[in-house]
């Protein structure tokens, strides 16, 4: 059991999906769906932003 999900289920859905969207659309969507987990991991690891104010102006002021 995958998250409540048995063989016999993950099977129909990957069926239904299959009927939906078609055999060859199916790779185009698993590389968009890798590709957007990548991006959301890189940006959820990246610092904040980075303040770039010149200390001379912030004394001015």
């Amino acid at each position: 059991m995958i998250g409540g999900f048995g063989v016999w289920e993950l099977i129909i859905i990957l069926l239904i999906v299959l009927v939906i969207f078609g055999a060859k659309k199916l790779p185009e969507i698993g590389d968009g769906i890798g590709k957007a987990i990548s991006n959301f991991k890189k940006a959820s690891n990246e610092p904040e932003e980075i303040d770039v104010t010149p200390k001379d102006e912030e004394k001015k002021e």
